[in-house]
């Protein structure tokens, strides 16, 4: 086997599912002939953060790292965004870049950046491939990029190494390191069995299988309530009782919070919170199955483990007198819905996404591009499961919600997938339009059209400021996704998007749809949601 091979049988042996990128002309092409003899496909992105992100999308949905390469110098450059948003959420992806060989880095400067230095910011390990080493260095890497946390960890491939021949790799799963067992203090179990109105705070941390199926059960047995993070819906239904809204450190989850006598933080990572200061709020006992900044969340008990395990402790300190009223749940969880709900002269965002939300049901995932329309995105559309609304929330980059699709898409090429985004993020990664209609994937993409940056214009207004800088102009959607391979259509009221998304989920390849949307909602949206 070659040094190639091998990287690309333990990748396989990992569970990843395909490479994505942009190649250039070195040692990528060593990568690609490998994976495509192995039956690890490569996908052809547009643009190398359009690779990163459908890497890691695929990644959250499998629990399996995420691949992506690209060439040196202008490609590892244009990667960063991407690695950087899976640095932020916490996702694991394995970059694999060309490299100069050592010679010629110390003579020549054409496209000769330092690319470890460039990605150490935003990955957990980074080495130059070894002929000599590379089963080692690919064991350690693949238990890097599983954490705890998980995130990106980089390989450069340089080209004396990529080729030699090296004995076939000794497949041994990276090495699970048992949760430390943490037990409760004293005084954190008096304060739990004091407790009549608990709350629980669920993140991203809680998704794995196990964990959010404890959490359920958690919440169910002792009815609980629940507000869960962007990251962290569908870890318990939307539609269940204990569902109670989400939770961003904003204005509208305050009532709730303060009506509390205990916060229970599940897998909540401070990354997924808004930049601001943490209310007077109740005692909060954090469990998670790893260490994290605290300087944001105030917490009278830290537990790092098992989150089953520590949720069956907390459960057991909790008083058979503790519960809240179904009723007073219902209407807190109703209240961040009707926030969303601004009536406007022309087509709401959120009846255009309460329409999407009704038909969502059809599609195997959502995924949500950064934008203003986020916010009604993210409070209508229905999440049973982990991870079946993909969004950005960590880096909160734009440019997400399109490729995320298409990464998700190639998992179950027969179910679609419905990508809602803004025109400007749209604009961003116009390209892999392409690439979903190349591969022939059901993405449905719905667009909120409104010719500006929203949520910019918003914080203008709020600072009393011109809105400079923010428009973006009117752009024809339907000759633009049609122009590039997609059947596309255009609506305006409710009944038009309507039967546009029931003809795109019926089709069977890639949809646009505009949408022409009021942006004048969003300014009262964003008040009564982060104040």
């Amino acid at each position: 086997m070659t040094v190639a091979d091998t990287i690309v049988s333990r990748l396989a042996a990992a569970g990843a599912r395909a490479i994505f990128g942009v190649p250039g002309g070195g040692t990528n092409l060593d990568i690609i002939d490998a994976s495509n003899a192995a039956g690890l496909p490569f996908v052809l992105a547009q643009t190398e953060t359009g690779g990163a992100i459908m890497a890691a999308a695929q990644a959250e949905i499998t629990r399996a790292p995420g691949v992506c390469l690209s060439t040196l110098g202008p490609g590892v450059s244009s990667l960063v965004n991407g690695v950087a948003h899976a640095f932020l959420d916490r996702v694991p992806l394995v970059v694999l870049t060309d490299a100069m060989a050592e010679e010629a880095q110390r003579c020549f400067a054409h496209q000769n950046l330092p690319h470890a230095a460039l990605l150490a910011p935003v990955t957990r390990f980074s080495a130059m491939l070894e002929a000599g080493g590379v089963d080692a260095l690919m064991c350690e890497a693949l238990t890097r990029a599983a954490g705890p946390p998980p995130g990106p960890v980089h390989i450069d491939c340089s080209p004396a190494a990529i080729g030699a021949l090296v004995d076939a790799p000794v497949h041994r799963p990276p090495p699970l390191v048992p949760p430390r067992p943490t037990t409760l203090r004293k005084r954190t179990a008096t304060l739990l069995a004091a407790a009549r109105r608990p709350v629980a705070i669920v993140g991203l941390g809680a998704r794995e299988p196990d964990a959010a199926a404890a959490v359920h059960g958690f919440c169910e047995r002792r009815g609980v309530p629940a507000l869960v993070t962007y990251k962290g819906k569908g870890v318990i239904d939307s539609e269940h009782p204990c569902y109670a809204g989400l939770f961003t450190l904003g204005q509208i989850e305050q009532p709730l919070i303060e009506a509390a006598d205990v916060l229970i933080t599940i897998g909540l990572d401070p990354v997924e919170l808004l930049p601001r200061s943490w209310p007077k709020a109740p005692p909060t006992v954090h469990c998670a199955g790893w260490p994290a900044s605290h300087e944001q969340i105030p917490r009278d008990e830290i537990l790092v483990g098992d989150i089953p395990d520590m949720l069956l402790q907390i459960e057991g300190c909790l008083s058979e007198a503790a519960g809240w009223d179904p009723e007073r749940v219902a209407r807190h969880r109703e209240l961040q819905r009707a926030a969303v709900m601004v009536e406007t002269p022309g087509l709401s965002p959120g009846r255009a996404l309460a329409a999407a939300a009704a038909v969502a049901h059809a599609a195997r995932h959502v995924t949500v591009d950064a934008g203003a329309h986020m916010f009604p995105a993210m409070a209508l559309v229905p999440a049973d499961a982990p991870n079946r609304i993909l969004i950005s929330n960590g880096l909160s980059t734009m440019g997400f919600a399109l490729p995320a699709a298409v990464g998700a898409a190639l998992l179950s090429p027969r179910d679609p997938v419905i990508a809602i985004t803004g025109d400007a993020g749209l604009l961003m990664c116009l390209g892999e339009l392409r690439t979903a209609a190349r591969e022939g994937l059901r993405v449905v993409v719905v667009v909120m059209a409104d010719g500006e940056l929203s949520l910019i214009r918003i914080k203008q207004d709020r600072r009393g400021l011109r809105p400079d800088g923010v428009r973006i102009g009117g752009v024809d959607w339907r000759r633009a996704g049609e122009a590039l391979g997609l059947h596309s259509a255009s609506a305006s009221d409710e009944e038009g998007l309507h039967r546009a998304l029931e003809a795109a989920l019926g089709a069977g390849g890639p949809s646009l749809i505009e949408v022409s949307i009021d942006p004048s909602a969003y300014g009262p949206m964003f008040r009564a949601l982060r104040g």
